[in-house]
């Protein structure tokens, strides 16, 4: 009896890499020239930024017209799935880190402070409790409260998600027109949930005096909503590239990694933004 073996897809060696490289080294010397004064730093952080675009739509194109071409097979689209978990793992690893620090800091370093010969020896008067901004006798402020926009902002990634599985469904059973209503919708709930983040921050700086300088308290509070508002954007513009291959004719029930990775990546990030909504804005 004859085996036969899938063949493995392997593609031509790509000049891409080098541009990714040339994009990453002008946009981290540019930002750093321009947090320094540097004139020449916002030209190479802006010519950065576009050979990165240069290069992002150059690969996927490319990748997209040999997934459409039929070049690719079964173990192709495993390693795929494979590359794209660990990837989301990486991104868990990344949050983690920053709820670690907000853990630390919350639990050990302002109870700390707070206590017996290091509150008589260092920060006088310091009573801990969260939040806080720390010891160092800030100017006031007022915490965000769940109530309201924090709350509205999660209705609404949760219904973001509910759509794009409803949209997921409509690929699986070859439902184009559904697959596209709920691309679409689940795009604009992501910009209406940026919208609201960026009022929050506007009135957070106006009127209750939080701000990036804020302390502990606000550096943490930043630092995690706005790494969450950056995925949020990355994960939109990954959803109207998939939207736009839809509209192409692009997928089929049997065959959409493309479709699933941009899904995968979705939920990530609203289940990262529930942990966050508990954990910065409720506790």
């Amino acid at each position: 009896m004859t085996q036969t073996f899938e063949k493995y897809f392997v593609p031509e060696p790509s000049k891409y890499p080098i541009f990714g490289s040339i994009a990453l080294l002008l946009f981290g010397s540019g930002a750093a020239m321009w947090l320094n004064g540097f004139k020449a730093g916002p030209w190479a952080f802006f010519l950065g930024i576009a050979v990165l675009v240069f290069m992002l739509f150059g690969w996927f194109g490319q990748v997209v017209h040999e997934s459409e071409g039929g070049k690719y097979g079964r173990k192709v689209d495993r390693s795929f799935r494979w590359s794209m978990g660990w990837f989301i793992f990486s991104e868990v690893m990344f949050f983690a880190a920053f709820f670690g620090a907000l853990f630390y800091a919350r639990v050990l370093s302002v109870p700390w402070l707070a206590t017996g010969d290091t509150v008589e020896l260092l920060w006088q008067g310091f009573a801990g409790g969260w939040p806080t901004a720390g010891p160092d006798k800030p100017d006031p402020f007022t915490p965000m409260t769940a109530w309201g926009i924090p709350a509205l902002n999660t209705l609404i990634l949760l219904s973001s998600g509910a759509t794009l599985t409803w949209a997921h469904h409509g690929l699986r059973h070859d439902k184009r027109s559904q697959l596209k209503l709920g691309l679409l919708v689940t795009i604009l709930l992501g910009v209406l949930f940026l919208s609201l983040q960026i009022y929050e921050y506007r009135h957070a700086y106006a009127e209750l005096n939080l701000r990036l300088d804020t302390g502990i308290y606000g550096s943490t509070f930043y630092l995690l909503t706005g790494f969450h508002g950056m995925h949020v954007t990355v994960g939109a513009i990954m959803l109207t590239v998939m939207l736009g291959r839809a509209l192409a004719g692009h997928f089929t029930p049997d065959s959409h990694f493309g479709f699933e990775a941009a899904a995968w990546y979705w939920h990530f990030v609203d289940v990262v933004w529930l942990l966050l909504f508990v954990v910065v804005y409720l506790l």
